[in-house]
């Protein structure tokens, strides 16, 4: 089950980095981080589709949605200016961040939840 929710969870993000750069009207190819992200998680979803794969691959995957909560968890402070009406910088990038956030921390939650789970069955 969880190398299909990786596998989600990339192509998630790819699209979230797909749709940030469209609607920037490709202005910074920063809006393509979280397709950036998505990539390799994606291709870590597929290989562990493949049980000699599936440990090291859901490591990888784990890791990189560390990442992704670490550098987007500073959004979080731009969550009462945004809801206020007040001046943010870039209301779209952070928006974006969110999302990012969000998705990574789920997933990253879900993996923590399935390595215990795995270590229990040992």
């Amino acid at each position: 089950m969880l190398p299909r929710l990786t596998i989600i969870y990339g192509i998630l993000l790819i699209v979230l980095g797909a749709v940030g750069y469209t609607a920037s009207g490709a202005a910074s190819i920063t809006a393509l981080i979280p397709a950036f992200f998505g990539a390799p998680v994606l291709a870590a979803g597929l290989l562990a589709l493949n049980e000699a794969w599936r440990k090291h691959a859901m490591h990888a995957a784990a890791a990189l949605a560390l990442l992704g909560v670490l550098g987007t968890v500073r959004a979080l402070t731009k969550i009462p200016a945004l809801l206020s009406g007040g001046e943010v910088a870039r209301p779209g990038a952070v928006v974006a961040q969110l999302v990012m956030l969000a998705l990574s921390a789920v997933f990253l939650a879900l993996c923590v939840r399935s390595f215990i789970a795995a270590r229990k069955k040992v």
